[in-house]
C-alpha cells in the first residue's frame, strides 16, 4: 500500500481521506494535439432533457483522445505516464518509429518509460503489446478488448482491470471478466497484454461529500424517502420497508428473479 496516502485529520474532511501519490505522474499533457475541450452537459441531451440523473457541476477538465484501435503493426516507446481526468485509469504516451507520430494508450501495469512496445500480428507476447487473440497463449492477462475484427477496445479499460483467456479453438476464443461473466468472441479481435494500471485506485476515499460535487457527481435520494407521484417506492406512512418489488422510478424491476429465489 505504499502508494496510498494518508492525511492527518487537522478537519473531519481530512481523517478518512485516501487518495493516490500522483508524483510520478504528470498532470500536464505533453501530447496537446491530442486533447480538446468538452462542454459540461450535466446529464442532459440536446433538448435540454435529464438523460442521466446525479449528474451536474464538476470542475472543467480536457478530454485526452486515447488510441483504443492498435491493430496496425507498430514498434513505439513509452514517453510518459501520465493522469487522466476522465478515467481512472492511467494513460501512457507512446512514440511510433513507423508512422513518426505520438499516440496515448491505457497504460498496463510495470510498464516504464522506456519500454518498447509493438503492436499487429507479428509482436510477442510480452507486457504492453497489442496482438490478435490467436496469437495470445492460453491463460494470459489481456485488457483494452475489442469484441469485433478491427473495432475499437471496449473490454477491460477502467483501473485494475483485467481479462482471461480460457479456451481458444480455430476461430472463437473463450474470455473471462471481472464480473465473472464469459463471454465468446472471434479470435481476429485485437487485445493488449497485461492488467490495467493504478489497481489501488479503488482503495481510496474521498473523505467529504464536496469532493464528489468536484467530479461532477450529486447527491442521491433513496426511492422511499420520494412521494408516490416521483417514484414507485415512495409515499406510506412513516418507514416504509418490504412488501413491494424493487423497481426503477419507471416501474423495471432492479432484481433477477433467478438470483432471488436461488437466495431464499
Amino acid at each position: 500500500m505504499a502508494n496510498l496516502k494518508k492525511y492527518k485529520p487537522t478537519t473531519p474532511s481530512l481523517r478518512s481521506l485516501v487518495t493516490l501519490h500522483t508524483k510520478q505522474h504528470s498532470k500536464k499533457p505533453i501530447l496537446k494535439h491530442l486533447i480538446k475541450g468538452l462542454k459540461n452537459a450535466n446529464g442532459t441531451n440536446n433538448t435540454g432533457k435529464i438523460t442521466s440523473y446525479h449528474k451536474g457541476g464538476g470542475h472543467k477538465k480536457k478530454y485526452r483522445k486515447i488510441n483504443f484501435e492498435r491493430h496496425n503493426n507498430s514498434t513505439g516507446i513509452v514517453t510518459s505516464i501520465e493522469y487522466d481526468p476522465f478515467r481512472s485509469a492511467r494513460i501512457t504516451s507512446i512514440y511510433d518509429f513507423s508512422t513518426n507520430r505520438y499516440d496515448y494508450i491505457i497504460s498496463p501495469k510495470n510498464l516504464t518509460v522506456g519500454t518498447i512496445v509493438k503492436s499487429g500480428g507479428n509482436a510477442n507476447p510480452k507486457n504492453g503489446h497489442s496482438l490478435p487473440l490467436s496469437k495470445i497463449p492460453l491463460g494470459s492477462l489481456i485488457h483494452n478488448v475489442s469484441t469485433k475484427n478491427g473495432k475499437t477496445a471496449t473490454i477491460s479499460r477502467s483501473a485494475g482491470s483485467f481479462t482471461e483467456l480460457l479456451e481458444k479453438t480455430y476461430d472463437t476464443a473463450k474470455l473471462k471478466l471481472n464480473s465473472g461473466k464469459h463471454i465468446t468472441i472471434t479470435t481476429n479481435c485485437f487485445a493488449t497484454i497485461g492488467t490495467v494500471a493504478n489497481d489501488e485506485w479503488k482503495l481510496t476515499n474521498k473523505g467529504k461529500a464536496g469532493r464528489s460535487r468536484w467530479m461532477n457527481k450529486r447527491p442521491k435520494v433513496r426511492g422511499v424517502a420520494m412521494n408516490p407521484i416521483d417514484h414507485p417506492h415512495g409515499g406510506g406512512e412513516g418507514k416504509t420497508s418490504g412488501g413491494r418489488t424493487s423497481v426503477t422510478p419507471w416501474g423495471k424491476p432492479t432484481k433477477n428473479k433467478k438470483t432471488s429465489k436461488s437466495r431464499v
